[in-house]
């Protein structure tokens, strides 16, 4: 009897671990703006060099983990030559039933789910800055939906990413991400 309570303990252990991947996995974030993992001209910065429309792109996900009370969306740039990256857009406080950020939402507060906060980002206000590098280079651009066991962060729009950042790393249930690229 001892022999075969170990591998059944054994084989309910790896079944209860692959549940719990596939269940993370499940948690996904798309965009129908952002094509083949680029941003189109639309969503690119007019300014620093670069002249495009800077509207922020549709963003979308699905598959949450339970007990999700709000989301945070943030677009990151990991290969700005700051030694820190840089924060392109931060939204906090997006109620759990909303599942998309609409394309200009960041220019049009009624295109935003309510009581959704844009934070600062790195251009030093709250709102989307596009992706605008440095001439010769392609960074990449981490879009992150974090889900959240709270239902808002204590925070304002003066917040910077790195606060709003530690604040939702803290109370994450899970999150979606989506790698995009942009040169010039």
């Amino acid at each position: 009897m001892r022999n075969l309570i170990f591998p059944l303990l054994l084989s309910a252990g790896l079944v209860c671990g692959l549940g719990s991947a596939n269940a993370a996995s499940e948690f996904q974030t798309d965009s129908s703006d952002l094509k083949e993992g680029k941003f189109a001209e639309s969503q690119v910065l007019n300014s620093f060099g670069c002249s495009g429309g800077n509207i922020s792109p549709q963003l979308s996900w699905h598959g949450e983990p339970a007990g999700t009370k709000s989301f945070v969306v943030s677009i990151y740039d990991q290969d700005a030559p700051s030694g820190s990256g840089w924060w392109h857009w931060v939204v906090a406080n997006i109620p759990a039933k909303a599942h998309q950020l609409l394309q200009g939402a960041s220019g049009d507060a009624s295109k935003l789910p309510v009581g959704a906060l844009q934070t600062n980002t790195d251009f030093g206000q709250p709102g989307y800055g596009g992706p605008c590098p440095p001439v010769g280079q392609t960074h990449r651009y981490t879009i992150t939906v974090t889900a959240l066991k709270v239902e808002k962060l204590d925070v304002t729009s003066d917040a910077t990413g790195a606060m709003v950042g530690f604040m939702t790393n803290m109370n994450s249930l899970g999150k979606a991400t989506k790698t995009v690229k942009y040169g010039r």
